[in-house]
This record gives C-alpha cells, structure tokens and sequence, in this order.
C-alpha cells in the first residue's frame, strides 16, 4: 500500500504535469479574431475568403507564434464588445488606438499609421475643406471615429450612418450624399479601383492603428509585439505593405 508522503508526491506530480499540458495547449491554440471584413484594402471577402492587409499580417504574427487565427467576421461596431464579452481574444479591422477604447481593452503598439480623409465625387468643387462640409449630407460607418470626428468639429455636417463601409462609399458614388468621412486606405484603395471619386488632399486626423487584445490577455500584447518586431526585421512587413498599398495610395 503505498505511503502517505508517495501519495502526496503522486498527486503533485500528476498536476504539475497537467498545469504544464494545459500550458502547452494554450500557446497552440488558436487565435481567436474579429474583424469587419468589408474595409479593402485593410479587410476584405475575396472569392469567398477574407483577405487583405490586416488578414495577412495577422496570419503572418500567429506564424511566428506558432498558432493559427480562427477568424469571425462582425459589424464594426461589434469588435470590442467581442472582446469584452470573452468571445474573441483579438480584434483586428483598421482599429485606431483611442484614449475611450483603451478603457476597455489593450493594444499593442501601433502597426500603422492612419488618418481620415473626406471622400466626394469627381467633379465635386463646393467642397475643398472640412469647413465645407457644413450642412452637407456626409455618409459615415457607425462606430468609427469618423462619427465622433464628425459630431465634435463639424457638428453643423448631416451626418448619414450606415452599418456597411460599402454603402459608405456608394451613397457617394450615386449622389445621395456630398461626401464620406473615413479612414485613408479605404478611400484610396476605392478611388483607384472604382473610379469617379477623389480623396481631398491632406488628412483630418492624424492616428495609428493598433490590434486591440482582451484585457485579461496581457501576455498575448507582447508575444504580438514581439512578432510584429520580427516581421519588420525580416522584410515581411515591408512586403505587405508594398503589395496592398501601392505607392499612389499612400
């Protein structure tokens, strides 16, 4: 019959051994993200797949951690609640760094910088400056900075929210309103691809993007860093960046 002391040394054993496996499981287990997969060419579906900056980045960081990424696409406005309701564990979809959000969530540091812009139709003149945006219809995406923006320095502005980054640039594109608020590589990349729109010269904000992380994975902001400095130093960074923003759109 085994003694007392035996028995007590079994059972350490048995759950260091446990605490280790489960260790182990964790670092290997997957990633799991959010992201709002209509914003090219930062996130987007393609053939039934999402791709696009953000996508490849992150794909590339879970590589270097030795995991892979379980993606969910949401609305934007749903990310963080996704995080703070434990239902994923990054969200990564053009996410300025903001004072209000990192109340509740963690960031790493920032990947890129970002900024808004003002989006009108080709041949658009009455607009040249925010000021001009005065008691104009201005289509924004809800939850993003640019409704905020929009609300606290323009608050004169008719601001049309809509849930899709899509039909953000549409109601543009067909007249229903005089111009679009909203991030710089969104309004580019749809310039350049579908044509009778311009982007205003210079930004209104000056921002960077950040991976916004669940708050009790602390950890993971710095195993996130830590890759993102491995990508820069062996040209995978630099790689993406040439292949999604060409240099017109920068």
């Amino acid at each position: 019959m085994p003694s007392f002391k035996h028995t007590v040394k079994h059972a350490l054993l048995s759950l260091s051994l446990l605490s280790i496996s489960a260790a182990a499981l964790a670092a290997g287990a997957p990633i799991k993200a959010v992201t709002d997969a209509t914003f090219p060419p930062m996130e987007f579906t393609e053939n039934q797949k999402m791709t696009g900056f953000d996508i490849e980045l992150t794909e590339a960081i879970a590589h270097k951690l030795g995991r892979s990424v379980q993606w969910t696409n949401v609305d934007f406005k749903g990310l963080i609640p996704s995080l703070t309701a434990g239902r994923a564990d990054i969200a990564v979809s053009a996410i300025y760094i903001t004072p209000e959000r990192q109340k509740v969530v963690n960031f790493t540091k920032p990947y890129m910088a970002g900024g808004l812009v003002t989006l009108v139709k080709e041949g658009n003149n009455t607009i040249k400056s925010a000021d001009d945006l005065k008691g104009k219809k201005v289509s924004v995406q809800t939850g993003t900075k640019s409704v905020e923006w929009l609300h606290t320095h323009i608050p004169e502005a008719q601001t049309v929210e809509v849930e899709k980054n899509q039909q953000m640039f549409n109601l543009v594109s067909i007249g229903r309103v005089d111009a679009a608020v909203t991030g710089k590589p969104a309004a580019f990349q749809y310039a350049r691809t579908r044509g009778g729109v311009k982007v205003l010269p210079g930004s209104l904000t000056s921002e960077e993007y950040g991976i916004a992380v669940r708050k009790d994975e602390t950890s993971l902001v710095a195993d996130i860093n830590n890759a993102l400095d491995q990508l820069k130093a062996d040209g995978t960074y630099k790689q993406l960046v040439d292949k999604w923003f060409p240099v017109s759109a920068k």
